[in-house]
């Protein structure tokens, strides 16, 4: 993640945080096998369901989003894994899925109540 797009994310939390709301920053902590993303990326997951940033777009995304959200309810922080593929025991390329690694996205929740 570029120095000017971690500035961005650092904002959009003050932001948030002087507007008494909640926010959930979701950065990819470790990817293994072929992933949308690498290692840092973040997606923001404001309280009214706005979303800035990616993890990787489509489902894994949704996943994100939806950890996310519970998150920020119930203010807790939480570290996720996700497979990037329908059936893990089948290999990917069989699959016809593009990705089909795995990634850990850590969820903390800014703000407060």
């Amino acid at each position: 993640m570029s120095l000017l797009a971690q500035r961005e994310v650092y904002q959009e939390i003050e932001t948030a945080q002087s507007e008494s709301r909640k926010v959930a920053v979701a950065t990819i902590v470790t990817t293994s096998g072929s992933t949308p993303q690498r290692t840092g990326a973040k997606l923001i997951v404001f309280d009214d369901g706005r979303m800035r940033g990616t993890v990787g777009g489509g489902c894994v995304e949704a996943d994100v989003w939806a950890e996310a959200r519970e998150a920020i309810s119930e203010n807790k922080a939480r570290l996720c894994r996700f497979t990037l593929r329908d059936d893990p025991d089948v290999p990917p390329d069989e699959e016809g899925m593009v990705c089909g690694g795995e990634m850990e996205v850590f969820i903390e929740v800014w703000g407060s109540d």
